[in-house]
């Protein structure tokens, strides 16, 4: 399957652990990296300023990670981004890590669409139009 989106990381040194192999934590902040690019090929930002200080946002609900293969210092990555489910205030992204042929990793984040207010709670809100004209779902991806 084609991704809807693809960018690509270098592994940086400061990004591994002793054995020189990306630390897991690493995988959660190169999957945010990527919706944000995405966001921006579609000329869309994850932080949209409102009037009165109010933003439209995208906090994660739930995020998943699942490691194959090893990737170290100097690798670089292609993260394939596909938005597998847009529900009415929701989106949630798989992404897809590959070293060359070799997929290395994936994993999956849930967002939802927020208003987000100083010292407010967050109210989710429906995906707005502009957000919502863009941002498709992929065909069904498997994990295997």
């Amino acid at each position: 399957m084609t991704a809807q989106f693809v960018t690509r990381r270098r592994v940086e040194f400061a990004h591994t652990d002793m054995a020189g192999i990306i630390h897991f934590s690493n995988y959660y902040f190169y999957m945010e990296e990527a919706e944000h690019e995405f966001f921006r090929s579609l000329g869309l930002s994850i932080m949209k300023k409102q009037s009165e200080g109010v933003v439209i946002g995208w906090p994660r609900v739930s995020a998943s990670c699942t490691f194959e293969a090893p990737a170290r210092f100097e690798d670089i990555l292609d993260i394939h981004v596909n938005v597998e489910r847009k529900g009415v205030k929701s989106l949630t992204i798989q992404y897809e890590f590959f070293n060359g042929d070799t997929r290395v990793a994936y994993g999956r984040m849930k967002t939802a669409c927020c208003l987000c207010r100083h010292n407010a709670p967050l109210e989710s809100i429906p995906i707005p139009p502009e957000y919502d004209s863009v941002i498709l779902e992929a065909p069904e991806m498997t994990d295997e």
